[in-house]
């Protein structure tokens, strides 16, 4: 058998993760209470997002979603609770039941994007649960061909929205520029009444899409990805007098996504060598 190097490598890059999973506990519901406790005394609004391990069961999702929730009650400070809506099969009494304890902490709730092919389904929960539930929101990925017609559809509405870049491809994007759509995105938002997220750690693109919705007068925040270099970006926004909300992951697939991601893009050290030689703001978590 021929010696493969190089396959050897890309085995043990995905192994690795799953690894993790095995080995390795994430942070738990009390974990992510406690984070979001220390960012609020520094200023900074949070959100709570649950990442489930491998086949997890709606239920335990729908158990640990409660558990936080719980827990952020007796947090001051503005937080709200992300869910992805396709490990629980986008099951209404599953979700209703995640949301209804939300709203008794007094937490919105939003939610996460996953591939093109699940977006219908999580967008259409979403209006389902505004007319109950106000200011559920959802997330608008821009390298999607379908997004510009999505901020749109909720731009007028009471709907939280957050803009990504987004993780998963899309076949009918062809190559277009990401932060050129992403800009679109921001742009077709300016002026509504509800408050537009831009979530990007990219400095440039960060402050461009600021200037927009303030110029606009819209209600707008940075958020940022906790453990991802944010010292420039949360530079621009004190800067802009932009508040700064930080997501916070808690659960036992974050590690191994956490790790899959890192390894999927090694530009990530150079990124946070870049952060940290840019001007320092105090941003510990």
């Amino acid at each position: 058998m021929k010696f493969d190097p190089w396959g050897l490598l890309r085995d043990a890059r995905y192994a690795l993760p799953r690894y993790i999973e095995s080995n390795a506990q994430g942070p738990d519901a009390a974990d992510a209470a406690r984070i979001c406790g220390r960012l609020h005394c520094k200023g900074l609004a949070s959100t709570v997002g649950y990442f489930q391990a491998g086949h997890t069961a709606p239920e335990t999702i729908v158990a640990a979603n409660q558990a936080v929730s719980a827990l952020l009650a007796d947090v001051s400070g503005d937080a709200y609770l992300s869910v992805k809506a396709p490990p629980l099969s986008f099951d209404e009494v599953h979700i209703r039941a995640i949301a209804e304890a939300a709203a008794a902490s007094g937490l919105p709730l939003m939610f996460d994007a996953h591939a093109p092919k699940d977006a219908e389904h999580t967008l259409q929960m979403v209006e389902r649960l505004l007319p109950d539930f106000p200011g559920t929101g959802c997330v608008l990925p821009a390298r999607w061909g379908r997004s510009l017609a999505d901020t749109l559809r909720f731009r007028d509405s009471s709907a939280r929205l957050r803009i990504v870049k987004g993780e998963w491809a899309d076949p009918e994007w062809n190559g277009r520029r990401i932060e050129s759509g992403y800009l679109a995105l921001v742009s077709s938002l300016a002026g509504r009444a509800g408050t537009v997220a831009v979530a990007t750690h990219q400095p440039e693109l960060a402050e461009r899409a600021l200037m927009i919705l303030l110029d606009a007068g819209t209600p707008c925040e940075l958020e940022q990805l906790r453990g991802l270099p944010r010292r420039r970006t949360m530079a621009i926004a004190r800067r802009l007098g932009v508040p700064v909300r930080i997501y916070v992951p808690f659960g036992p697939g974050w590690w191994p996504y956490a790790v899959d991601k890192a390894l999927a893009r090694p530009y990530l050290l150079s990124w946070l060598i870049a952060d940290l030689l840019g001007k320092r703001e105090s941003a510990g978590d």
